[in-house]
């Protein structure tokens, strides 16, 4: 016999399981719409493959996640979509998401199916490749991608897996139903689980209000080293830190996973959805809901389509509308009231209860906590309810989370004992969510701030580099203006400066000048008293010259005194003192020449004389 523990805490509410156990699984049947939330599960929400209008086939992935966490969703039936678009979605707030609305074309045509009987012979990856393409997701409550949970970190080893079949919460029995007439694919897709992670023990813990169940489970395990543990009654064993503590003895830490001790829980359906995928290659696009509560003439269990309306499944259940006080999704611990019936049956959707007034009444008006410490004395969690409800009101939320306020499984065993009629769950759930949008904008104005950290970063390297870049420029230039600098003074210094502009300038007057004589000396010749008038002249030519060498004076001057205060006008006024220079000895020969001339005119007059 399985050695079993205890947890603290708990309570022990009125059950009203035998409401929906008297009558078999029945088909719910295709409705008229179905309408596919495009986010079903914990993770990124999936994007839509098809287009308005398109038809598809039951079985075929319709939207799916391009990256992150998450698993595609799936046709329940054949048909073509009608519309893409915002509706109400199972949510406590009744708020709308993107859906898919798919129009059923009554055929139910499958798409090809590739089941896998022989998956031992297969890896690990790709038979969890498989679970993850058939859209699976925990269907106990929180909807995690069962693919991921089946793939642990590896330096943490699985060395027992939990079945959760205890189903504690009033009213709901999808699993006690599921494993009276299941048990065979329950234990399937155990087995496939247990192949994937190798455990050292298997245990389905059951409790003991299920005697039809555990007898059809253990039927189902003959000839397996599987363990039934049959667990006494009382809420929450089902939670799966509780279940966990009471079939291992170990408690999950806090902030920490079951894998953190080396365990793993599954719930009953997801492990009939893993036998379907891998045996059937059948994909998840239907479970069991059950229809209960005291306004419906034909409670039970459905095995219902995802995306099928409530209010089609209350038809089905011929439900008094006149009666229906409230309409709870989930049981009437975790769940929460719903605002219409048009919200679609989902992955997670386990259970529904059309209540009168009678059989769920309205919680009396909240009155002032008195101290009793009855929640603290039935919290699973050992946590301190009473702290915890002041600080959520009082938004004190950093004091709240230092009291553990994130361990709370939201049970409702608090609330339910407190005399004082205060809905502490919902106090809880409140600093939950304010917490979440707290964390979720401090991590985005730390993202911000790295960006703008970055971004300045990466400016003031940029003005650093471009700032080095000039410095080289400049230290270049410099380099190069006193290498010139140098090479024109060297070159002042040898007489070597050499103008090729000027000195091309003055060989074309020389020639010029040449011509000029020439021309001059074949003109006719003019009485001896104007020889004055038509020679050089002389005058004009010295002042010339004059004016030539104080120029090149003052050019030398100024060479002198730029040489001394600025290297930088060096190589321009050596140019200039050196065109200077070309134009004094042109001015020189030009003289000369015409002093030559004006010489053989007045031999040659003596002459004629």
């Amino acid at each position: 016999m399985t050695q079993l523990w205890d947890f603290s805490g708990g309570i022990h509410p009125a059950e009203h399981k035998e409401i929906s156990t008297a009558r078999p699984i029945r088909a719910a049947g295709i409705p008229e719409r179905l309408v596919l939330p495009l986010q079903q599960h914990i993770g990124e929400p999936t994007e839509a493959l098809v287009a308005v209008g398109d038809r598809v086939l039951k079985g075929q992935k319709i939207a799916d996640v391009p990256s992150g966490t998450g698993v595609p969703v799936h046709a329940p039936t054949s048909g073509v979509i009608e519309s893409i678009a915002d509706l109400p979605v199972p949510h406590p707030s009744g708020m709308t998401d993107r859906c898919l609305v798919l129009k059923p074309d009554g055929e139910d045509q499958w798409q090809s199916r590739q089941p896998i009987p022989d998956y031992r012979s297969l890896d690990r990856d790709q038979v969890l490749q498989v679970i993850r393409d058939a859209g699976i997701a925990g269907m106990g409550g929180a909807g995690f991608p069962t693919n991921i949970k089946l793939r642990p970190p590896r330096d943490r080893k699985v060395s027992t897996l939990i079945l959760n079949g205890a189903e504690c919460e009033p009213y709901i029995t999808a699993d006690d139903m599921t494993m009276r007439e299941k048990a065979d694919r329950v234990v399937a897709g155990l087995k496939i689980m247990a192949w994937i992670l190798r455990p050292e023990r298997c245990v389905i813990g059951v409790e003991d209000n299920k005697p039809e169940a555990i007898a059809a489970l253990r039927k189902a395990i003959e000839g397996t080293q599987t363990e039934i543990a049959v667990i006494p009654t009382k809420y929450p064993s089902g939670g799966e830190k509780q279940l966990i503590q009471i079939l291992t003895g170990m408690e999950v830490p806090s902030g920490g996973i079951p894998a953190d001790i080396g365990v793993m829980c599954q719930n009953i359906g997801t492990a009939v959805a893993v036998a379907d995928a891998v045996l059937e290659g059948s994909p998840l696009i239907s479970r069991v809901v059950t229809i209960t509560g005291d306004a419906v003439r034909q409670p039970g269990n459905f095995e219902a389509l995802i995306g099928t309306p409530i209010e089609y499944l209350l038809e089905q259940a011929e439900v008094e509308q006149s009666a229906v006080s409230r309409l709870v999704l989930g049981g009437p611990m975790m769940g929460y009231t719903l605002t219409t019936e048009a919200v679609p049956v989902v992955k997670t959707t386990n259970c529904v209860i059309a209540a009168t007034a009678e059989e769920l009444p309205a919680p009396p008006p909240e009155q002032p906590c008195i101290r009793c410490g009855q929640c603290a004395e039935a919290c699973p969690m050992e946590l301190l309810p009473q702290q915890l409800f002041w600080h959520a009101k009082a938004t004190e939320f950093e004091k709240a989370e230092h009291l553990n306020l994130f361990d709370c499984i939201e049970c409702g065993a608090c609330s339910y004992v407190c005399p004082s009629s205060i809905p502490l769950v919902q106090y809880y759930r409140f600093a939950k969510g304010e917490i979440r949008i707290q964390r979720a904008e401090q991590i985005k104005a730390d993202r911000a701030r790295e960006r703008f950290e970055a971004r300045q970063a990466r400016l003031e390297r940029e003005q650093q580099e471009k700032e080095l870049r000039r410095k080289e420029r400049a230290q270049a230039a410099a380099e190069a203006q006193a290498k010139k600098a140098a090479e024109a003074e060297k070159a002042a210094e040898s007489g070597e400066a050499d103008d090729e502009r000027a000195a091309k300038a003055a060989l074309v007057e020389q020639a010029l000048a040449r011509k000029k004589a020439k021309s001059e000396a074949a003109r006719p010749k003019e009485p001896a008293e104007a020889p004055a008038e038509d020679g050089p002249d002389i005058e004009a030519l010295e002042k010339q010259l004059t004016q030539a060498r104080a120029k090149l004076e003052t050019m030398q001057g100024m060479l002198d005194e730029a040489k001394a205060q600025q290297a930088d006008n060096v190589d321009k006024l050596e140019r200039a003192v050196a065109k200077n220079h070309d134009r004094v000895q042109r001015a020189e020969a030009a003289l000369a020449e015409a002093q030559q001339s004006q010489t053989g005119q007045q031999a040659q007059s003596q002459t004629t004389q």
